[in-house]
């Protein structure tokens, strides 16, 4: 289970780095949100596609007594396209959600908003879906995420002062969060059976598809690549294909709920970075939210490890 850990841990560090990748992006160039989470995954998918494909074809099996080539296959199974429509949507929803809430709340808030919430959210899904035993602990957690979450939304405004944009990035972070909660528990159902590389290929194969009607809202898309491509291949090949393949390999491992735990270094290194390189704030009560909502997974993490 360690190794599983240490996966996870370091796909949500590179994962935390995405925001101000983002917050990069918006101050150089003029690409929008949606454009930057279709390039995302439109780099990664022919990545991941190759890396599963030529795994396969050097899979060695032993066969009979002899050592030979086979091809894996199960992972290309046409039965599986329902499963990994569900995934590729989710995925899809995530790169919406997320990178959009961050033009409108900032990195920190965003993070925390999202990832702190998603281990809660899996938390439930992988009680109802996966036979994850869901114990008093684990809903007294949930009940301090809930008022963690409220005091983190108000923290650095004030409550009269949130509403118009902030309260719009809010709900897109909080479903930002919820879509990772899917993704995770349904990876995890389907990684009992499949390999990692071939669920990472199909799910951003498919969310690259279900994202290339953003193409249409923007006025020469590719002509707005050109300036940030350095910031945009770094955000497809690191915290895309490389994390997400390590993602799968360590929640292969674990329990889902407790990948949503070691989930929250994203937000860890999000807001660090946030506050130390973009001079953002989340005022007394957002601090007092966010350790409350860290205390509440600390509470989910100790039930796990008993």
């Amino acid at each position: 289970m360690l190794i599983g850990v240490f996966f996870i841990a370091v796909a949500s560090i590179s994962w935390g780095t995405t925001g101000a990748t983002m917050t990069l992006l918006a101050k150089e160039t003029a690409i929008g949100p949606l454009l930057v989470g279709w390039v995302r995954v439109a780099v990664a998918a022919p990545c991941l596609l190759l890396a599963a494909v030529l795994n396969e074809m050097i899979t060695v099996r032993r066969v009979a007594g002899h050592t030979r080539l086979v091809p894996a296959g199960a992972g290309w199974a046409p039965r599986e396209l329902p499963s990994y429509a569900l995934l590729g949507l989710a995925m899809a929803a995530y790169q919406v959600c997320y990178f959009w809430a961050v033009t409108l709340t900032g990195v920190a808030v965003t993070a925390l908003l999202a990832i702190c919430s998603a281990p809660l959210v899996i938390a439930v899904l992988a009680a109802l879906f996966l036979r994850e035993r869901l114990t008093p602990a684990v809903r007294t957690a949930l009940g301090m995420a809930v008022i963690g979450t409220a005091l983190l939304v108000i923290g650095p405004r004030g409550p009269g002062e949130v509403a118009g944009h902030f309260v719009g990035g809010a709900l897109l972070a909080l479903g930002a969060g919820v879509s990772y909660a899917v993704y995770a528990v349904a990876a995890k159902g389907m990684l009992a059976r499949i390999a990692p590389l071939p669920v990472a290929a199909m799910t951003f194969s498919l969310a690259a598809v279900f994202l290339a009607p953003v193409l249409l809202g923007e006025r020469a898309p590719f002509s707005l690549l050109g300036t940030g491509w350095p910031l945009l291949l770094y955000l497809g090949m690191g915290p895309t294909a490389a994390a997400y393949v390590l993602f799968s390999v360590g929640l292969r491992r674990v329990p889902a709920t407790v990948a949503g735990i070691v989930s929250l270094l994203e937000p860890l290194t999000a807001t660090l970075l946030g506050v130390l390189a973009f001079g953002e704030s989340l005022g007394p009560l957002g601090v007092a939210g966010a350790v409350l909502l860290l205390a509440s997974l600390g509470l989910l993490l100790a039930q796990v490890g008993r």
